[in-house]
């Protein structure tokens, strides 16, 4: 498999995003939003998350159909988690 070649100044790029999003989230973390807290913290947390994987681990360079297949890779091992701890969840007792 041919590897491709980034110029560093995309890796430097997608580096200073990192850091600004790093900021826009403590900078967020003071300021009360109420039950849009965890809205946009999972927002800014899944920019970087897209961030990197795009760009750092070069799934934006592979193929079409490896692409997919690395979402729906993702989007079922979320799915397993969410189904485990939600049953998990629906089957405490409260006292």
């Amino acid at each position: 498999m041919s590897e491709h070649i980034v110029p560093k100044r995309t890796y430097i790029g997608i580096w200073a995003s990192l850091m600004c999003l790093t900021v826009v989230t403590a900078l967020v973390s003071w300021v009360d939003l109420g039950q849009w807290s965890a809205v946009v913290a999972l927002a800014i947390a899944t920019c970087k998350a897209l961030l990197v994987v795009l760009f750092f681990m070069h799934v934006k360079y592979l193929s079409q159909k490896m692409t997919i297949l690395v979402i729906v890779a993702g989007l079922f091992w979320l799915g397993l988690l969410m189904a485990l701890s939600m049953a998990d969840y629906g089957t405490r007792v409260l006292q």
